[in-house]
């Protein structure tokens, strides 16, 4: 199944111009009524806006730009955004408002678990200590790694130097 989250990856930009257009394309087809063209120029910017910030969300995590795949949430949550949105298009469902106000809810959704799964890979890791003033450092190896005592160490000079010291 990871073909499916690879290709719902490629998806993401291309979705970002394809929903919009699809909200003008649905109310054409379907008929709507004027009024419902005033919700399609209010919502697709939206639509699109959202699903680049998402996408951008998305991206900016190493685990997803590594696999070149958005997660499990992501592709349900942000999944399930798309399917929704396309669902508004057809404008002849007379669930419209119900599911327009899902879409709202199910995309500040997408937002939030974008966002804290971005959050999550983005905290420091434990491997970097901060100092009291907030100066991060890498803490000295643990005496078990440090290098022996009993170590051999070689000392090269240069022709010509003067002593070291």
């Amino acid at each position: 199944m990871f073909w499916l989250r690879r290709g719902f990856y490629r998806w993401l930009i291309p979705a970002a111009f394809v929903l919009p257009l699809w909200l003008f394309v649905g109310w054409i087809v379907f008929g709507a009524n004027p009024l419902s063209l005033l919700w399609v120029l209010l919502s697709a910017p939206i639509v699109f806006v959202g699903q680049l910030v998402l996408t951008l969300l998305v991206r900016a995590r190493g685990t997803a730009r590594a696999e070149r795949a958005v997660s499990w949430p992501d592709l349900g949550l942000i999944g399930g955004w798309n399917v929704l949105v396309i669902a508004l298009g057809v404008f002849s469902n007379p669930w419209w408002w119900a599911l327009f106000f899902l879409t709202i809810v199910v995309g500040i959704g997408a937002l939030w678990s974008t966002l804290s799964q971005l959050w999550r890979e983005a905290r420091p890791s434990r491997l970097v200590m901060h100092t009291a003033e907030g100066i991060g450092y890498v803490p000295a190896p643990s005496q078990e790694s440090a290098p022996r005592a009993d170590a051999e160490v070689i000392v090269i000079r240069e022709k010509g130097a003067g002593p070291v010291g």
